[in-house]
């Protein structure tokens, strides 16, 4: 072979050669300009005549290694003593070698006077080769040297000759190596065909082109770096002044080097240059990928920092050579590892290595090649640019394509069983609708992030639910081990995946702002993924958005806890529509509702300081929104199902592990929480959410209206889930901003900022579920740490925040008249909440004084007792409704003769109902007796005892308290004795004391005792029986009892005047009676909606509950009522004539 690889050798380096090449040769022989057919045909014509030269190699000389000779049979040992003179490193070769030989006896020294041995053997080793000598000693270097860097050896004839099993035997006409030579040793060895004996190696050669070079490189990198460092021990050692073989050798590894660079280059460029770099970049992919398995042999690593490392130097030859051509090879690279991607899963999935054109590995092993890929910035860059990166533009053509799923076609030669069960799955088939082009499933499917992210521990994967099964039958350490396990697989690949794309966002101001695009797509086409039950036509599946809101997050964490880069965060990207691309648009069918209704726009333009970090902000945010607090959502909806089966399971006696059903539920909820309760996760989404809240906190009020309102609503919803289902995972967080957001919303203020009843709820259930200290109402397993302000030597948040202490009491009795309009069964769930709350507030020195102030707030106050009167009244009538029934039940079901006699279908009928009942008592007994409970401490406060004295109160309060009373101790109240009462939270003791401390409390107020008497509950049996029970039981003691046993007196007297006063008005015109109550009217007022004249406190009683006109329907709102100035002095001159006449009859 004897001019021809030189050739082909500069011609595939053609790029580096006219930059680095022989200059004279250069202006001797210019190179000619070729087309690209004659390039192609010259090249194609050039790697032929080398492959045959390269067979007929082969056939000549069967894998025979070269050996090291210097041409007198005397082998060269294997580690090559220095000296000061002649040599100046040490080239040691692990590989088998022939003994070392003795040399020859050099000639002793003349002995006048014998020197000691030690200086004698040093005089001897100093004493110079001759330049034969030393020209073989550097010659077996350089050979040695090729075989550790190249793994070849050379040969100038086929003879055979000792040879080395771990390398190549390369055959050319001067065997001698230098750095002129290199090019033509590799192009030799990279001609070789991969069916080449020569190519099998004991261990084996490293597969292809691009894998060999990377290996070649990291091995020129390393003695290059050994040389370096044995230099710099005998400049240590005042011998570097010397000349020594190392500049020789160290030429020869640079050129190494580059050699292999510029090859695996043109090998990229030019896939058919050689046949073992077919298939380059899918090599390419392959080798990147590796790094997975051994980051320190990979091909991104370089002893100097990954700018050193061959991927590194092959991406910037690319570069130079042709931009063009680099983004072809990036894009070919990439679209292997999305082929393997789109096979994968599960992080349990293999991979796509057993696919043509796959790599080896499970998905984390393919992301781990992909974060290598992009540790090139140029590279990062390139793959933004890939056409599967982003889904089509919103609008185009493409966009509107519809994907439909293959229709299966019959295979030949069916039976007829066959036949008809594929006509079936064709029918089947007809009606899928496939999906978008722009849509969730298509941003999964088709584009490179989508194809990353959607990879995870998906419930609905039956290698992920499998792992679950027979889950009621195994214990919970087996099944936590399970859980644990496979979160520590999803970790590492999360993990990757945010190595990933925080490369892709480090790649440069493009390469960001595609990622960006990406994300704003994802959460466009999304926009349906927080429904009930989302359309997964439409959206990505729950895995894919989960990983998303994952990869946000630790985009987040370098602001999260610096509080001067979080500030930052420019309160006006929800309002910039160029910025967030339409994901908070505030019109159309997708608009994301503002805190505020019909905010006003600012009218500033957009001028961060920072545009990064709003983005990662609000789009985390809104990703958190669509993914965990909807996922959230569907797992309470999953622990209800497993709790109602094992209750219904427990009703019939059956045994819930042998059910298949509940073991199938208990898996899938078992699989969910692998994904969704990941601790890391929830830690990193608890620390966003108080950032979030620290946010909301600082801006003002104007920006704060037109913040997404599920901003607040998120924050509520993921603090109590958490709270409930895993509260460990907040042990050591701080959460105080938390506390601060929702005592600022609370806040009278606030209240018609966030004007939303039920996210004012949430605020309420936040505070009781989070922030009221453990163990004060029910068995909390919050942390005691998240309730307490470190900054207050540990003191709970309720009480030592000064904004809780100025408004909190005050809010919540608002937010109890306010949660009236949330629905029947969740205000109950509201209400004794906040009654939790207010007791454990009115019990502390630091509310009082706010509680107080309450007196000054009128209107709030009625609104905040309307509710409680309501809701007892509400509780009360169907407390004793069904706890008679409860009774009748017990009763039948006691007798097992009797309710055997039954029919099968009417014992169903009454189970079903007594079920209903129990949970429907077990539901409203607690708000019940707390609503009685804070009845009572309330009215201790002359204050508030006064405010319930007001007109429109005064008559609510004494039916209620007597109605309650009449159940508690009437003629009915055996029929109340259930069995197990406390099964039911039924206490009637309690309920019945507390009623009397309360009627003992305004036993001293005329309103109060004028009202009993007017009251069609009240008698004078019922108030004796009370009494009488109170005494007997000890209910009451001293003075409370005493108020309480005076008030029957008090009523009959009061009765007296109510009975003149009928008498006098008994005669009233018409127009002087109330037209709803029929009672003649103190305060006549005027309803502007429809003209009637109502009395002041039968309509204030009225809009309480429903603010509409009673006549009309029509909204009404107490500022609008007008006084009847003019009926009212008619109807008190009336008054005064009817008064005057009595008077002088007599009566």
């Amino acid at each position: 072979m004897s001019g021809f690889i030189p050739d082909i050798a500069s011609w595939a380096l053609r790029g580096r050669a006219e930059g680095e090449g022989d200059e004279q040769q250069q202006q001797q022989e210019p190179t000619a300009q070729l087309s690209e057919e004659e390039v192609r045909a010259k090249r194609m014509a050039r790697l032929a005549a080398l492959q045959n030269q390269s067979i007929n190699a082969t056939a000549t000389e069967p894998g025979d290694k070269m050996d090291v000779d210097d041409g007198g049979g005397v082998k060269e040992p294997d580690v090559i003593s220095s000296s000061s003179d002649a040599m100046d490193v040490d080239i040691v070769d692990s590989s088998t070698a022939p003994a070392p030989e003795s040399m020859p006896p050099k000639p002793a020294p003349i002995a006048s006077k014998p020197p000691p041995p030690d200086v004698a053997q040093k005089k001897r080793a100093r004493e110079p080769l001759t330049t034969a000598e030393m020209a073989k000693r550097l010659a077996r270097k350089k050979e040695l040297l090729l075989r550790k860097t190249l793994n070849i050896t050379l040969s100038s004839t086929d003879s055979s000759k000792a040879s080395f099993p771990d390398a190549v035997r390369i055959t050319i006409d001067d065997p001698s190596v230098t750095v002129q030579g290199i090019s033509e040793i590799l192009a030799a060895r990279l001609s070789m065909s991969p069916k080449s004996p020569a190519l099998n190696t004991t261990p084996a050669q490293k597969p292809g082109v691009i894998h060999y070079l990377g290996w070649c490189f990291k091995r020129a990198s390393e003695e290059m770096k050994e040389l370096r460092m044995a230099q710099e021990k005998r400049k240590k050692a005042s011998e570097g002044a010397k000349k020594t073989d190392a500049t020789e050798l160290e030429e020869i590894l640079e050129e190494i080097r580059k050699q292999v660079v510029s090859y695996a280059a043109s090998s990229l460029m030019m896939p058919d240059l050689f046949e073992l770099g077919i298939d380059g970049t899918l090599q390419l992919a392959r080798c990147l990928s590796a790094s997975a398995l051994d980051p320190t042999s990979s091909i991104t690593f370089g002893l100097s920092g990954p700018s050193t490392s061959f991927y590194s130097c092959l991406c910037d030859e690319l570069l130079s050579q042709d931009p063009g051509s680099f983004e072809s090879v990036i894009a070919d690279t990439v679209s292997h590892f999305t082929k393997s991607l789109s096979k994968c899963d599960t992080v349990l999935d293999g991979g796509g290595g057993s696919i043509e054109g796959g790599i080896d590995g499970g998905g984390m092993v393919i992301v781990s090649g992909l974060k290598e890929l992009c540790s090139h910035k140029k590279a990062a860059a390139c793959l933004t640019r890939v056409p599967s990166f982003l889904l089509p533009a919103e609008g185009s053509e493409k966009s509107k394509e519809r994907v439909t799923p293959p229709v299966p076609t019959l295979p030949p030669g069916a039976s007829a069983q066959q036949q008809r069960f594929f006509r079936m799955v064709q029918a089947m088939s007809a009606g899928r609708s496939g999906y978008l082009r722009r849509s969730g499933p298509a941003l999964e499917k088709d584009t490179l992030l989508g194809l990353v992210l959607r990879i995870g521990l998906p419930m609905e994967n039956p290698a992920v639910s499998s792992s679950f099964q027979n889950a009621a039958s195994r214990t919970m350490k087996d099944v936590k081990q399970g859980i644990e396990g496979m979160r520590r697989q999803l970790r590492i690949y999360q993990d990757k995946c945010n190595e990933l794309v925080r490369a892709l966002v480090t790649a440069g101001a493009d390469a960001r702002g595609q990622v960006m695009n990406w994300i704003i797509d994802a959460l466009l086409v999304n926009i349906g993924a927080d429904a009930m039950r989302p359309d997964r036509s439409k959206v990505s599946n729950a895995q894919t958005l989960l990983n998303l809101a994952v990869v946000l997050l630790k985009l987040c964490e370098p602001f999260i806890s610096d509080e001067k880069k979080s500030a930052l965060i420019n309160p006006g990207f929800a309002s910039f529509a160029e910025g967030h691309g339409g994901v908070f648009i505030t019109t159309g069918d997708n608009a994301v509702p503002r805190l505020a209704e019909n905010p006003v726009m600012p009218s500033e333009p957009y001028k961060p300081k920072n545009s990064f970090i709003p983005q990662c902000f609000f789009f985390t945010a809104r990703a958190l929104h669509l993914s965990v607090v909807s996922g959230s959502s569907y797992h309470m909806g999953i622990l209800r199902q497993v709790n109602n089966t094992a209750w219904q399971l427990r009703q019939r006696n059956e045994n819930a592990q042998s059910d298949p059903n509940f073991n199938h539920i208990l898996s899938m909820q078992y699989a969910n929480e692998v994904s969704l309760l990941a601790p890391e996760m929830i830690a990193d989404t608890l620390r966003f959410l108080n950032l979030t809240a620290r946010f909301l906190v600082r801006i003002d009020d104007s920006q704060l209206a037109l913040m997404p309102e599920h901003f607040v609503d998120d924050i509520c919803d993921l603090t109590t889930f958490i709270s409930r289902v895993e509260p460990k995972t907040m042990q050591g967080l701080d959460l105080g901003n938390i506390f601060k957001m929702v005592v600022k919303l609370l806040s009278p203020k606030y209240a018609h900022t966030v004007r939303n009843y039920n996210l004012r709820a949430k605020l309420g259930d936040v505070l009781y579920e989070v922030y009221l200290p453990p163990n004060v109402d029910g068995s909390s397993s919050v942390p005691r740490s998240v309730s307490c302000d470190p900054l207050t030597g540990g003191q709970p948040y309720l009480l030592s925040d000064a904004s809780a202490q100025e408004t909190l009491a005050p809010s919540l009795l608002l937010l109890y008249g306010e949660v009236e309009h949330t629905g029947y069964y969740e205000k109950m769930s509201h209400r004794a909440h906040i009654a939790a709350l207010l007791k454990y507030l009115w019990e502390s020195t630091e509310h009082r004084n706010a509680f107080r102030r309450i007196t000054q707030n009128k209107e709030s106050f009625i609104k905040f007792a309307n509710g409680i009167m309501n809701e007892t009244n509400s509780l009360i009538a169907s407390v004793m409704e069904k706890l008679p029934e409860i009774r009748r039940v017990q009763v039948q079901m006691a007798n097992p003769q009797q309710w055997a006699a039954l029919p099968e279908e009417q014992r169903e009928t009454i189970t079903s109902r007594h079920e209903e009942n129990e949970r429907d008592v077990e539901r409203a007994l607690p708000l019940c007796n707390k609503t009685l409970q804070m009845l009572g401490y309330l009215n201790t406060d002359d204050d508030i005892r006064n405010l319930f004295l007001l007109e429109e109160m005064c008559s609510r309060l004494v039916n209620m308290l007597l109605h309650v009373l009449t159940k508690l101790v009437g003629s009915k109240g055996l029929e109340l004795k259930v069995d197990n009462p406390e099964n039911y939270n039924f206490r009637p003791k309690e309920m019945l004391r507390d009623l009397c401390a309360i009627f003992a409390s305004f036993s001293s107020a005329h309103e109060f005792q004028v009202e009993c008497a007017k009251s069609g509950y009240y008698n004078t049996d019922l108030m004796t029986k009370s009494v009488k029970t109170c005494r007997k039981l000890n209910l009451l003691t001293g003075e409370s009892m005493e108020l309480f046993e005076s008030l029957a007196e008090k009523v009959k007297t009061a009765s007296k005047h109510v009975g003149d006063d009928d008498a006098l008005v008994a005669d009233a015109p018409d127009e002087f009676l109330d037209p709803l109550m029929c009672t003649f009217m103190k305060d006549p007022v005027l309803l502007p909606t429809s003209g009637t004249v109502i009395d002041r406190s039968t309509i204030m009683q009225h809009l309480l509950n429903d603010p509409v006109d009673p006549f009309n329907r029509k909204p009404l709102t107490v500022d609008m009522i007008i006084p009847a100035t003019e009926l009212k002095e008619k109807m008190e001159n009336w008054l005064e004539e009817k008064r005057s006449a009595m008077s002088t009859q007599g009566v």
